[in-house]
């Protein structure tokens, strides 16, 4: 059997399109849908439950990306758990087979995970990103020595598969902030095994985040990156000149593909997004009213043993 689990909160519409592509999979296994409910208040429940979702509701102050995840899996029944967002849409009807049969071809494959695809409404700023870290070439990722950089950890929750038996090795952690699938695939990587991006199991993906939107997401990507992608020596600088490289390499692309207008907000944009992820990643000398204001996830905050750090 395979699971997927997903977390919703006033999933809306968004979660019926997840639902239904789900429900149009062509897949040889028995397929389960777990859907654990963080105090929606516009129907969502109910939606899932309609369309043969199991629904496990929790308090909203109960969310966390990791927490609710591990949670997730272990209401499950499936020897193969596959992740997703509410807000991502099967891009064909073979997504769930191609994506779960990337575990197939070794024992050290602890997880695979696919392609994003932006929806119709993505701004330009939003299709680079998902076409810089999610493009069209397949890869294995795997450690040869040392500490895995922020490219070895690469790996997406909205849209992956892993075996049972080695999520009961290595569950998520339960008290990031975010980026609990880039802190499970460094631990994956230093236990010696090996990572698989398949760009076919595609799902369409994106947000359109304002610039205060974005400042949050990559605070809280801060907060969590001395534990995920930026752990190890070194980290901070390779994340400098690779934040340098990819502005650049944005600004090329829209001024190419004759979107020029968008230059001046790219700018703002990563620049609000850069901002956000340094102020994170020196949360520790913030006071706790700031971490509030700043977080996307201002609940996580709100223990005391999270207030000083």
């Amino acid at each position: 059997m395979i699971s997927v689990i997903i977390p919703v909160l006033d999933g809306g519409a968004d979660l019926v399109r997840c639902l239904d592509a789900i429900g149009r999979q062509v897949v040889a296994k028995e397929v389960e849908i777990v859907v654990v409910d963080s105090g929606s208040r516009d129907g969502s429940a109910d939606a899932a439950r309609a369309r043969g979702a199991r629904v496990h509701e929790i308090p909203a102050a109960e969310f966390g990306h990791g927490r609710t995840r591990n949670l997730g899996a272990e209401l499950a029944q499936g020897e193969t758990l596959v992740f997703t967002s509410q807000d991502a849409v099967a891009a064909d009807e073979r997504w769930l087979t191609t994506l779960t049969g990337s575990l197939d071809g070794s024992e050290r494959v602890a997880g695979a995970y696919g392609r994003q695809l932006p929806h119709d409404d993505a701004t330009p700023p939003e299709r680079y990103f998902l076409d810089f870290l999610y493009g069209p070439d397949a890869r294995v990722q795997r450690l040869a020595r040392g500490e895995p950089d922020f490219r070895q950890t690469l790996f997406s929750n909205v849209n992956s598969a892993m075996p049972r038996a080695v999520w009961r090795e290595l569950p998520f952690a339960d008290d990031l902030i975010m980026s609990e699938d880039q802190e499970w695939s460094r631990r994956a990587l230093r236990a010696g095994y090996e990572l698989v991006y398949e760009p076919e199991a595609a799902v369409h993906h994106s947000h359109r985040y304002s610039v205060a939107d974005a400042f949050r997401r990559f605070f809280d990507s801060g907060v969590s990156a001395e534990r995920s992608y930026a752990a190890g020596g070194g980290g901070g600088e390779a994340l400098r000149r690779a934040g340098a490289q990819y502005a650049r390499g944005e600004v090329e692309w829209l001024w190419g593909t004759e979107q020029r207008r968008w230059i001046p907000y790219a700018v703002v944009y990563e620049l609000a997004k850069f901002t956000g992820m340094q102020l994170g990643r020196r949360h520790r000398r913030l006071p706790r009213s700031l971490k509030r204001r700043f977080s996307a996830l201002s609940s996580h905050w709100d223990e005391p043993s999270r207030g000083a750090g």
